[in-house]
């Protein structure tokens, strides 16, 4: 998060920082990556590694807290941060506002014996809760009916982010990609887990009946998806965040393909934000959120796991493009608001 500057946990307390609050962020690595300060977009920024010493997040807290005396505590990152935060927010006297970016409890981490149960009755004692959906809202009460304030805070994009794009031929000029074939394709995580598999089957199939398609694909990827890419398939690799509107405007179609699973149904899939901005026509799973926000264009989603519909879908927009308005694209600005009001509720319910 810190090196890519880029992403939820990356934007909301910047965009809180610029709208005059003083926000000092903590990030715990479950990998030895060492200690480290840095102030970011507005925001002072700790880093420490939850390995060798599991404890250092804590002292980490309390000089922090002697230097920001802070008003109200944002959590986020998984079920251990969650229940982290509310003890330290019970310890220090001061509200706290759980967040999820995603079900947690999808996580593998949730495996380990009771942090299951101890996430939800963190969440029960939370002040308040943000979460990214309106599926994963529902999903929070049905699982706490004791469950704080839910607000729904999307995921979203920086202002300007797919204005002063490069023309298609320019874009693709710069990434390298063939300037005559109509390209379909999509970025972020290549894995089993957001159907990827459903995307490269698809694309045989488009490939059968039109030899003048390629896919496109870029981002990390596990070893499944690293044997499989086909054929026809053109790997970027892994972008850096600035180029990815390149990607985006070198397209023909961008695609967010995803499973109908608990992890799918509740996330707010931040590339089909960021190719809406872009003016990229999409093709999408409908799942959770999405299937909401794409309601009004059917043809551009399609049932989850079902290539045959898929594949369709990307030969209907390479033939008669259907653009969906940008508007449906949140700002992290306007995001950051509703969260800003969330927090302030949260400080005012405890005096």
């Amino acid at each position: 998060m810190l090196d890519d500057r880029y992403g939820r946990l990356f934007e909301l307390p910047a965009e809180l920082a610029a709208r005059g609050h003083e926000v000092a962020g903590l990030a715990c690595a479950y990998r030895p990556r060492g200690a480290s300060f840095r102030p970011e977009a507005g925001v002072r920024w700790w880093s420490v590694d939850a390995w060798p010493s599991p404890l250092a997040w804590r002292r980490q807290c309390d000089t922090i807290r002697s230097d920001v005396h802070p008003q109200v505590i944002w959590a986020s990152s998984d079920a251990i941060h969650a229940v982290a935060a509310v003890g330290l927010g019970r310890k220090w006297g001061i509200p706290v506002v759980v967040d999820l970016y995603d079900d947690y409890e999808s996580f593998g981490l949730t495996k380990l014996p009771g942090l299951r149960r101890m996430f939800r009755r963190a969440c029960a004692r939370a002040d308040a809760m943000s979460v990214v959906s309106h599926a994963l809202e529902e999903t929070v009460r049905c699982r706490i009916p004791n469950a704080p304030p839910v607000e729904v805070v999307s995921n979203g994009v920086p202002a300007g982010f797919g204005s002063n794009m490069p023309t298609r031929e320019e874009a693709r000029r710069r990434l390298g990609l063939p300037p005559e074939l109509h390209l379909v394709g999509t970025a972020g995580a290549l894995d089993a887990s957001h159907g990827i598999a459903d995307l490269l089957h698809a694309h045989a199939l488009l490939r059968e009946r039109r030899a003048d398609v390629r896919l496109v694909v870029a981002g990390p990827r596990d070893g499944a998806t690293a044997h499989a890419l086909g054929e026809g398939v053109i790997d970027l690799g892994v972008l850096p965040h600035e180029h990815i509107p390149w990607l985006y405007s070198a397209l023909d179609v961008g695609v967010c393909c995803n499973r109908d699973s608990a992890f799918g149904r509740a996330c707010y899939p931040l590339k089909l934000v960021e190719m809406l901005a872009c003016g990229l026509p999409v093709v999408a799973a409908s799942v959770g959120d999405t299937a909401m926000l794409l309601q009004g264009h059917p043809g551009c989603l399609y049932p989850a796991g079902d290539i045959n519909t898929l594949a369709q879908r990307l030969e209907a927009q390479l033939s008669a493009p259907v653009i969906v308005p940008r508007r449906e694209a949140m700002s992290w600005l306007v995001l950051a608001e509703k969260l800003e009001a969330l927090l302030h509720a949260a400080i005012d319910s405890r005096r």
